[in-house]
């Protein structure tokens, strides 16, 4: 089984910063694209960033200058830096990973649990 753990949530004040962090556990032969995700109180999950095995990245409109997304293959980490958070940036942040299993033999997308992030006006 494959486990994906977020960490770096919090409380912070508009114009500051936090660093997220995901690391993947478990019987991973590979891992391929990755992505962060949030969901606000009574929206819908939307896209943040995602990541290729390569670095080739994405963002949404919403956050492109301000969040960086980036991985370290080796560890089965993920970070996502974020820079001048607003409050709208207030969410539910997850994980998202495409993991390929060493045995069985199989490839799913896998969520962490998510982390609160509270941007204060």
């Amino acid at each position: 089984q494959v486990q994906l753990l977020e960490s770096g949530g919090g409380l912070v004040q508009a114009g500051g910063s936090l660093r997220l962090s995901c690391a993947a556990s478990g019987s991973i032969f590979s891992i391929g694209i990755m992505g962060w995700y949030r969901q606000a109180p009574g929206k819908q999950r939307e896209l943040v960033a995602t990541i290729t095995r390569g670095g080739s990245t994405n963002y949404a409109d919403s956050v492109k200058g301000r969040f960086t997304i980036s991985r370290v293959n080796t560890e089965n980490t993920m970070y996502l830096q974020m820079n001048s958070l607003k409050s709208e940036d207030t969410a539910v942040y997850y994980c998202n990973a495409d993991v390929t299993t060493t045995w069985p033999p199989r490839r799913n997308d896998y969520w962490g649990q998510g982390t609160q992030v509270t941007v204060s006006s």
